[in-house]
């Protein structure tokens, strides 16, 4: 399971640094020892516009991105990570994070020059990623892999053979926090941004919207017409463009935790709402009823039950 985790004054290390949260991977009672189709691993995707007009001369051996988090794993071990360029002819950089002490919190740090074989697109698409893995079985390792070096990407030699302690350890934690990427060969404090300017952020990437803490149950979600005596379509419309336009709805619950109302009436849905269309900045839902709408007239789509909510997607 992975879960977000708030972290306390007894987790040395980052939380004097300002760090209030961690991801946290929590291994299940295993059945069987690993298998070498198994791995667990927390990823991260930078959009290669981003890279590409960082200011890193990503083709000189010189120049230099510094990677920078802090680790905790319940299983004392040796991890191992791998940052891979995603365009074009991928290219693969191996490293480890060195031994960790058990319930320990460890800051890694890791300078990678950059290389000939590079190239990030200056588009919306997948730039650099990052692994940080927990585990990795035989199927996606090599002996024979060289750690701290650039070499072309194959799925079978991701990393070098990768120890299974803690994936064969019942209820292991593996957590991480304070992940920074920047251009330079010295890693600098941590840059801790205004919720509101991460929270903007992160709406270019997903949206959800509904019942609140501090609203009730009936939370509007949309406006829009009824195209018949059974279906509302809505426009919902997304506070920040989204990286690309979503192609799917998440929705919570069941038909009837979502309802239409016109005029001074309401009626529950019969089934949860449905994508129809979307672009960057908006998105076409429709929600079913059983009867009782009136074709061409305007209503509001809203939630019917506490913890109702409807999301979209534009992650990398």
């Amino acid at each position: 399971t992975q879960a977000q985790v708030a972290l306390t004054s007894s987790d040395t290390g980052p939380w004097e640094k300002g760090f209030r949260n961690s991801m946290k991977m929590t291994n299940g009672d295993m059945s069987s020892a690993s298998g070498t189709a198994n791995y667990a691993y927390l990823k991260y995707t930078v959009e290669s516009q981003d890279i590409a007009q960082s200011g890193w001369n990503y083709n000189s051996t010189s120049s230099y991105i510094t990677l920078s988090f802090w680790v905790r794993s319940s299983v004392a071990q040796n991890f191992q990570c791998n940052v891979m360029s995603e365009d074009t002819t991928k290219q693969n950089y191996p490293f480890e994070t060195g031994s960790l002490s058990a319930n320990t919190w460890t800051k890694i740090i890791k300078t990678i020059p950059g290389h000939a074989n590079l190239t990030f697109n200056n588009d919306n698409g997948q730039g650099l990623s990052l692994s940080i893995r927990a585990f990795t079985g035989a199927d996606w390792t090599d002996a024979g892999v060289a750690l701290n070096t650039w070499a072309a990407w194959a799925s079978g030699t991701r990393v070098p053979v990768a120890t299974s302690t803690w994936f064969d350890t019942d209820d292991a934690t593996f957590a991480v926090t304070g992940v920074q990427l920047e251009v330079g060969s010295v890693a600098t404090p941590f840059e801790h941004r205004s919720y509101g300017d991460e929270l903007i952020r992160c709406l270019r990437y997903y949206y959800k919207t509904g019942h609140g803490v501090s609203m009730n149950s009936d939370t509007p979600l949309a406006t829009g017409f009824n195209r018949n005596t059974t279906h509302c379509q809505a426009i919902m419309t997304f506070p920040i463009p989204m990286r690309i336009p979503p192609t799917a709805l998440e929705t919570s619950g069941s038909g009837g935790d979502y309802q239409v109302a016109y005029l001074d009436s309401s009626t529950s849905c019969n089934a949860v709402p449905t994508f129809d269309t979307a672009n960057t900045t908006q998105a076409h839902v429709y929600f079913a009823v059983a009867s009782g709408l009136t074709a061409g007239q305007g209503s509001r789509a809203s939630t019917d039950g506490a913890g109702i909510s409807l999301a979209f997607s534009a992650e990398l």
